[in-house]
Parts: structure tokens; C-alpha cells; sequence
């Protein structure tokens, strides 16, 4: 059972990728987080908008990408999408150092950072379509 969720729509423009981990962080901050759990969480959300951004939309700054989140108990999820070109190979994006972009210098460790920070990612993602980005932490675990 859902305890309380929040839905944010913005442009896909750089400057908007501060303001989505300030607002999940916002959000997700209800949970009581150590400073380190939402460092992880603003971190990942960071990774996912902008690799909407920059890979999805390939910087056009007038397509949107939408952010929801759910808590349920101490745990939280964080989908991010887009309706961008999507992503022909999951498993080799995935590949860390791996980038579709080697003309603007990327690093390729984008899912790597996501994966590391968060509890479980999942990633859908159809050609010509979109890429929704699924992460899920669970917080004060003891």
C-alpha cells in the first residue's frame, strides 16, 4: 500500500536537472534519511534526468520528462521517463565507461552510479519510444 507519492513535469532543459533532485529529495526527505541515504538518492535522480536529457532527447530542451515517486513504508521509488529515442541496447548501456555520446566527452557511468546508489534499477526502454528508469532504496534499514 502506497503511503504518499508525488508526480513533477519539467522541460528538458539542463537547468532542470538541479530542481528534480531538490524536489525528490524534498519529497523523499518525509522518511527521515541520513544525510548520506538522500545524498544517494539526489544522486541517482541527478544520473537518470540527465542522461534524459542528453541522451533521450539529445539536449532538444522542449520535450518534457516526468518524475514519479512512491513511498511505501521506508522504502521509496523514483520512476523517471521519457519519450525520447530511446535505448537500442539495455544490457551494453549498461556496460560501465559505456556512452552513445563520445563526441561530448561522457563519461559512460551513468546506470554504473545509479546501480551503486540505489537498491535496485530497472530500465525499459523501446526504440523511437522512450526510456522509463525504475529505482528503488530502502531506508533506515537496521
Amino acid at each position: 500500500m502506497i503511503d504518499n507519492s508525488m508526480k513533477i513535469e519539467f522541460l528538458s532543459k539542463s537547468e532542470n536537472e538541479a530542481f528534480a533532485r531538490v524536489a525528490v529529495a524534498a519529497f523523499v526527505s518525509q522518511l527521515d534519511p541520513t544525510l548520506e541515504e538522500l545524498t544517494d538518492v539526489k544522486t541517482a535522480v541527478s544520473e537518470a534526468v540527465t542522461n534524459s536529457i542528453i541522451h533521450g532527447y539529445e539536449n532538444n530542451p522542449n520535450e518534457t520528462i516526468k518524475i514519479e515517486v512512491y513511498i511505501e513504508g521506508n522504502e521509496v521509488k523514483v520512476i523517471i521517463e521519457d519519450h525520447g529515442v530511446g535505448i537500442e541496447n539495455i544490457e551494453k548501456a549498461k556496460e560501465p565507461l559505456y556512452t552513445s555520446r563520445p563526441d561530448l566527452e561522457r563519461s559512460g557511468m551513468g546506470f554504473t552510479v545509479m546501480e551503486s546508489f540505489m537498491d535496485s534499477l530497472e530500465v525499459e526502454s523501446e526504440l523511437g519510444k522512450g526510456t522509463k528508469i525504475i529505482l528503488e532504496k530502502k531506508f533506515n534499514s537496521v
